[in-house]
């Protein structure tokens, strides 16, 4: 098993530029798999010709270059998916097209709904990184999310009744209701983090705990105190005044689903997150109590304070995701179960990134392509939406796994010369 071993301190030992070539080269694998996946599956499906396979490089304008052209078959039997189209589909419609194809907008809706989902898990992607860093396993942030959509929805229902109209009052609401989101999130962050700090319970189990208490009783509070005496029958708050939306900017799309103030706060967020972890003493002791708890006690880290304030700050920046759902999703709160699943996407966000806050920028983006392109690929297409899910799972399954044999390798002490045993941080290594 040496080889096995070299390949684990190979991981490990990569650098940064290695790590971006390996990934891209798992992003091309991933699309050469799942280009055989949907050619295999085109040959049992119906249909009377089977696909015309196009292979061309774009040009501007109408022009391209073609590189083939035909149908293809196996033992007889015609693919009726196209594998090109399908992955054309997947990461060019997420965009709503080429920029130089006639007619394209940067506001279509594709854009507009990648936008959105990319700066909603650049939040949750955060939150995950800030307690993997800390080397507590966060399954919460969905919990969190969740709180903090409910709180500021409701606070700031209650607060537009006195607050003045127009632009006057989206300066005092819209700040109001991220703050709230953000207070309800740190708080349920908090509770796990004082529950592993004073009680040493196990955090991920009682954040998956947490998770379903979130989704029931934020459903049961709707419904009992805060439900719209207006709704036909579903359970959901009052919509929230307009003037607490975040402004639709640049102006031109279609709805509020996104604002390039969101994605600016993201970005500083995520430029904050990292300056701290990096540049405070706070952010040593995150990291110091990552990697080596015990080392950070001996050195004088107080690890119950740590373990509750990284928690917190997690929860608070899923809360803050949350209060955005409100705020350009849907404009109310429904059910704890209609909160779209971003905060469990967060992980995932937050491996591939290598628990880097400027790594998550580049993971939100991914991740959101593929859930834009998704929906392109299920509206312009006869695949299967089960074959676009399993697309999408390859393409993240094979650009997290060198990250993951990178956590094996670390926890296994592979490329520590010391020998001693590491605690997991979850991906990436101090420096």
């Amino acid at each position: 098993m040496s080889w096995l071993r070299d390949v684990l301190e190979r991981l490990v030992g990569a650098s940064g530029a290695e790590r971006a070539v390996i990934s891209l080269a798992a992003l091309a694998l991933s699309i050469l798999v799942g280009g055989v996946i949907v050619f295999l599956s085109g040959l049992g499906a119906a249909c009377e010709t089977g696909a015309n396979y196009h292979l061309a490089i774009p040009l501007p304008g109408s022009f391209e270059i073609l590189l083939f052209d035909g149908r293809l078959s196996m033992f007889g039997y015609k693919s009726c998916y196209d594998p090109i189209n399908v992955y054309e589909k997947l990461f060019v419609g997420a965009i709503g097209g080429l920029p130089w194809e006639s007619g394209w907008q940067p506001t279509n809706f594709s854009m507009e709904v990648f936008l959105q989902r990319a700066t909603l898990l650049l939040f949750t992607g955060l939150s995950v990184a800030v307690a993997f860093r800390a080397g507590l396993f966060n399954i919460g942030t969905q919990g969190q999310m969740i709180w903090g959509a409910l709180v500021s929805a409701v606070t700031v229902l209650f607060v537009a009744d006195f607050a003045p109209a127009g632009l006057a009052g989206t300066a005092i609401l819209l700040p109001l209701a991220l703050f709230s989101g953000a207070v309800a999130g740190g708080i349920w962050g908090a509770i796990p983090g004082a529950l592993k700090a004073y009680a040493d319970a196990n955090e991920v189990i009682t954040t998956i705990m947490l998770n379903f208490v979130a989704i029931y009783g934020t459903t049961l509070l709707v419904s009992e105190f805060f439900q719209d005496p207006q709704s036909a029958g579903g359970t959901q708050t009052r919509m929230v005044p307009a003037n607490s939306l975040i402004p639709s900017i640049p102006f031109g799309f279609q709805g509020t689903r996104f604002s390039i103030l969101a994605l600016v706060l993201a970005l500083v967020l995520a430029l904050v997150v990292y300056f701290v972890l990096w540049g405070t003493s706070f952010g040593f002791d995150v990291r110091t109590s990552g990697l080596q708890p015990e080392a950070a006690t001996y050195a004088g880290v107080n690890a119950e304070r740590t373990i509750v304030r990284s928690m917190t700050i997690s929860g608070a920046l899923g809360g803050i995701a949350g209060a955005l759902w409100v705020l350009l999703a849907n404009g109310r709160f429904l059910t704890g179960g209609e909160v779209p699943s971003l905060g469990f996407d967060g992980i995932t966000v937050s491996v591939l990134a290598g628990n880097n806050p400027l790594g998550v920028i580049f993971g939100s983006v991914l991740f959101g392509v593929l859930k834009s392109g998704g929906n392109a690929l299920n509206f312009q297409t006869d695949v299967p939406p089960e074959l676009v899910s399993i697309l999408s799972g390859l393409i993240i399954l094979f650009v997290a796994m060198p990250e993951f044999f990178r956590l094996i390798g670390r926890s296994m002490g592979v490329g520590d010369k010391s020998g001693a045993a590491v605690a997991t941080d979850g991906g990436e290594d101090d420096g």
